[in-house]
């Protein structure tokens, strides 16, 4: 039994059933509200997070570790392709989430596992749950990898050390436990999503500092580059120190996943329009439109000024270039602590999708209890930190779970949701179509990468790429 406002400012208890809402309920998402009525989308919770908390969150959700690999992306396309590709994978996670939205307007329904069940019974609200929950935890490890492995030369740099001395805070096992217990289960501890809206924006605020850094050195490192201590970069020609606009080789493949991945918040979109203050869906989508928009801005800028300050020599990461070029160059292990920070700080915001779907899989009748809330976050860091630690190369499981996974959460569920619970449209209109459409291309994108992936383990070859 939960509780339920009523228009005329009473309250009393309606039964919700599997998180359906009943036909009282069902009227007040109708375009239509008499005036002087406040519409409520989302019965059991009114949310009170601000548009800017709420852009915060979202942004911070869509923002990944795949920011270190564009440059690298972008030297195998030329900056052209590279910008069409980006601006193409932008709009299409924009409408997909309008697909999500509008679903959600319609009938109610707060989650994207109860999406699923809405669409295709409880077959489709356990693929929902696989399929962010296997997403999730894939981000989830491979932000703690950032940690495990950036975390110990940060500090042997500080230390002015060339080599660890073996000491316990050089370990990145132990640096990914206390950074676990210390900083993220206390946050991801918090009830609502909402409340992480601060430290959303100073994870943002870290990021925006990598950005003006990767902007500044631009205009620093010279092109061709020189020797710098211990490490050596041999670019010696005047041609390769030109951007090229237009290009293409082996690794040229790998660069739509790489941009989709980047891209990928679905799961945190419905969490976020359920706590967003006075809700609906044009201001759902708003602070959707202005996220990706400032995520696309903070992708296009670190690309293009991280490729033209390394050319056709950018690696997947683009912080250890800088580290080539002056390991103990102070401003640039103040920007690898901040990003360090930065993926941090994320952690607890993709970790509450995981645990509300396992809540909407598990207990789907219960009502909200500290035990299971604290339960299922301890769970998921505990098999996340031993993922981390033990599994030394985890590419290519993270490989098939982001060729499966991302597609699947992009564009194939949100696309099939439309066409499964939107009934006052005929399947021959243009929504209905440009939604098969959408979903066909997922089906396609699955396809080609899941292809990309199994040749690469066929040919043997190692290739770096990006993730989320």
């Amino acid at each position: 039994m939960e509780l339920q406002k009523i228009p005329n400012g009473t309250t009393e208890k309606r039964p919700l059933e599997n998180g359906m809402f009943n036909e009282a309920e069902h009227e007040q998402f109708l375009p239509h509200k008499p005036d002087g009525v406040k519409k409520i989308h989302f019965t059991d919770f009114e949310g009170k997070t601000s548009f800017g908390m709420s852009v915060f969150n979202l942004s911070n959700a869509i923002m990944g570790s795949g920011v270190l690999g564009l440059a690298y992306a972008m030297s195998n396309t030329g900056i052209l392709l590279f910008l069409f590709l980006l601006t193409c994978i932008a709009v299409l996670s924009a409408y997909s989430i309008h697909l999500l939205l509008t679903c959600a307007s319609v009938v109610g329904i707060r989650a994207f596992e109860q999406l699923g069940k809405r669409a295709f019974g409880n077959v489709g609200k356990v693929l929902s749950a696989i399929a962010i929950t296997m997403h999730n935890i894939g981000g989830m490890s491979t932000y703690l990898f950032i940690v495990k492995y950036e975390l110990p030369l940060v500090i042997q740099a500080f230390l002015g050390k060339q080599v660890s001395s073996g000491e316990w805070y050089f370990n990145g096992n132990n640096l990914i436990i206390i950074a676990s217990v210390c900083v993220i289960l206390p946050l991801a501890l918090m009830r609502h999503l909402g409340y992480l809206g601060y430290t959303s924006g100073l994870s943002l605020t870290c990021m925006v500092f990598f950005l003006i850094t990767v902007i500044y050195k631009k205009f620093n490192i010279p092109c061709p580059l020189e020797t710098y201590g211990n490490y050596s970069i041999n670019i010696t020609a005047e041609e390769d120190c030109q951007g090229k606009l237009f290009t293409s080789n082996q690794q040229t493949v790998y660069t739509l996943p790489i941009l989709a991945f980047a891209f990928v918040c679905h799961p945190e979109v419905l969490p976020i329009y359920t706590e967003l203050s006075n809700p609906s869906q044009k201001r759902m989508q708003a602070v959707a439109n202005v996220s990706i928009f400032a995520m696309f801005t903070m992708y296009l800028l670190t690309a293009i000024f991280g490729y033209l300050t390394f050319y056709a020599n950018v690696e997947a990461e683009l912080l250890h270039m800088y580290s080539k070029v002056d390991p103990f160059d102070t401003l640039i292990l103040c920007v690898r602590l901040a990003v360090l920070m930065a993926v941090t700080l994320t952690v607890p915001v993709v970790l509450f999708p995981i645990r509300r779907a396992l809540l909407q899989l598990l207990f789907p009748e219960k009502p909200f209890h500290w035990v299971r809330h604290i339960g299922i976050a301890v769970c998921l860091l505990f098999i996340v930190n031993l993922l981390v630690i033990f599994v030394h190369n985890i590419r290519d499981i993270f490989g098939i779970i982001g060729a499966t996974t991302a597609p699947s959460l992009i564009f194939i569920l949100p696309g099939l949701f439309y066409l499964r619970i939107i009934k006052d449209k005929p399947m021959t209109s243009r929504p209905k179509i440009q939604a098969a459409c959408f979903a066909a291309c997922g089906f396609i994108f699955m396809v080609m990468s899941l292809t990309f992936i199994i040749l690469d383990w066929v040919k043997g070859e190692n290739r770096s790429g990006g993730g989320h």
